[in-house]
């Protein structure tokens, strides 16, 4: 597990007496370059200057060398040197300023909001507090604003530890130990951890990709090749950089936080599934049939819509009835069978009130639809998902009713018929080298793809049926690989 490792130009800014972490001069870093060998910290540079070509500039940049994870790192110090540069964040910066001031309009009578490591002393504040971190992950930052009925933010800048006074110094060392300590540990396991995987997933969510207790079965896993596993919430953004990898278990949408903690990820070179690569590709069904049909991977016959005049005869093209789907659906929403031509006409109109664009594909009837777990470009699990009781999905969507789902069959790789495996695996390296759930449909003497999922059911008792705790070990490995690399 990754130590943490506080650099100071002074000892008096910070000192080994003031927290339990490792306090080093800004200078012993920059010229032991050997000193963490096969270790890779994270970094908390305080130096007292960020100016370019300084020395607390150097720690970060030699930092990033060394593949130490450092806060700050130089593209931070560079936009913030200069309003020119940070002006484009100022816009959603003032938004939520002001936004949490009319909520506690006694803030506002002040000027300057000093943020430790996302974290406020005003809590009406707080949420303006880890966007400004999120913008800009600086030690300390110290925004002021001009007042009026618009509060307009005039300078963002990091402060150096040595100004603040002994009350803010406080708090400091208080948002220090709490941005470094780990809210939720698994238990004591015989294994040292050696890695922590942030598994990012909502409780409550209705039709999550994991449940929880398949996340707690993941934990006991993954104790064994020394990998702790730790639960974290869409409110934990700020926190993410205190771990070695991500894994998404929220449905992954490029509108809400999902995306933000996939590309976090990926700017703090951390392993992550899903990545917002495949996050981009693997939510639009559009881009989907495009990229299978240009590869040569057989697809349903497809048309792409941006108009109700394209409906006029396309049920001579694909078949009757039609299947209209959104780009951007996800456990059946947005799939709709529709036949003759006025029904098709109409169901048009209304989809293209919610996108520019939308699928047509002929109706393939089957029993179930094949599900190929993908990992990695090989394959991982094969699963048969049975249509909805009395329905032609296999989730049936009604208002004001919860969700129905059908039953599933888990079926070994090994007698999962080869071209449907071979189809499978052809889509999902295609997207990336990640996990992905390939659907397929196969009936006659044809295997189509219907889609590709960055986010797949991954739940034991189901998905792991055939192949027990090798899906789990494999998925482990994945991010100990891809650590171990460093």
């Amino acid at each position: 597990m990754a130590t943490w490792v506080v650099l100071v130009d002074n000892p008096k800014d910070v000192s080994n007496a003031d927290t339990p972490h490792k306090v080093m001069s800004v200078r012993d870093y920059l010229v032991r370059p050997k000193l963490f060998t096969g270790t890779y910290p994270n970094i908390i540079n305080l130096s007292r200057s960020y100016a370019y070509q300084g020395a607390g500039y150097y720690a970060s940049l030699l930092a990033e060398a060394r593949q130490h994870r450092v806060l700050p790192n130089v593209e931070t110090m560079i936009e913030l040197s200069r309003k020119g540069l940070y002006r484009h964040a100022l816009p959603e910066l003032e938004d939520s300023l002001n936004r949490c001031l009319a909520k506690a309009p006694e803030e506002a009578e002040g000027s300057r909001v000093l943020v430790c490591l996302g974290m406020t002393r005003a809590a009406a504040l707080e949420p303006f507090a880890r966007l400004l971190f999120d913008w800009y992950r600086a030690p300390i930052l110290e925004v002021r604003f001009a007042g009026g009925d618009w509060r307009a933010i005039t300078r963002i800048r990091a402060v150096p530890v040595s100004e603040l006074d002994p009350a803010s110094r406080a708090f400091m060392m208080e948002s220090l130990e709490r941005y470094t300590h780990r809210a939720w540990r698994a238990p004591k396991q015989r294994v040292p951890m050696k890695y922590s995987l942030a598994v990012l997933s909502n409780p409550k969510e209705d039709l999550a990709p994991s449940s929880q207790e398949s996340l707690r079965y993941l934990a006991k896993v993954a104790a064994r090749q020394g990998v702790e596993i730790v639960p974290i919430g869409k409110g934990d953004l700020d926190r993410l950089a205190q771990f070695d990898a991500l894994f998404i278990r929220e449905t992954t949408n490029i509108d809400n936080h999902t995306y933000r903690f996939a590309r976090r990820a990926v700017q703090e070179a951390m392993p992550v599934i899903d990545d917002p690569v495949s996050m981009i590709r693997c939510t639009n069904k559009v881009y989907l049939a495009e990229l299978m049909e240009s590869h040569g991977l057989p697809i349903p016959k497809t048309a792409i819509l941006s108009s109700v005049k394209e409906a006029a005869g396309l049920e001579a093209r694909l078949g009757s009835p039609v299947v209209l789907k959104i780009p951007d659906g996800s456990f059946s929403r947005g799939v709709f069978r529709v036949e003759g031509e006025k029904a098709i006409a109409e169901k048009l109109k209304a989809l293209l009130e919610e996108s520019d664009i939308i699928i047509a594909q002929e109706y393939c009837p089957t029993e179930f639809d094949w599900r190929v777990g993908v990992l990695d470009g090989e394959p991982l699990f094969a699963v048969q998902y049975l249509m909805a009781k009395k329905h032609w999905q296999i989730v049936r969507h009604e208002d004001g009713k919860q969700a129905e789902e059908g039953r599933f069959r888990s079926v070994s790789l090994a007698e999962t018929p080869p071209a449907v495996v071979e189809t499978a695996v052809r889509a999902a390296r295609l997207i990336g080298d990640g996990l992905y759930g390939v659907d397929l449909k196969s009936f006659g003497d044809r295997v189509v793809v219907i889609e590709v999922n960055d986010n797949p059911n991954l739940d034991h008792g189901v998905e792991d049926s055939a192949e027990k705790d090798a899906v789990w070990d494999r998925l482990v490995r994945w991010f100990v690989k891809r650590l171990e690399a460093r």
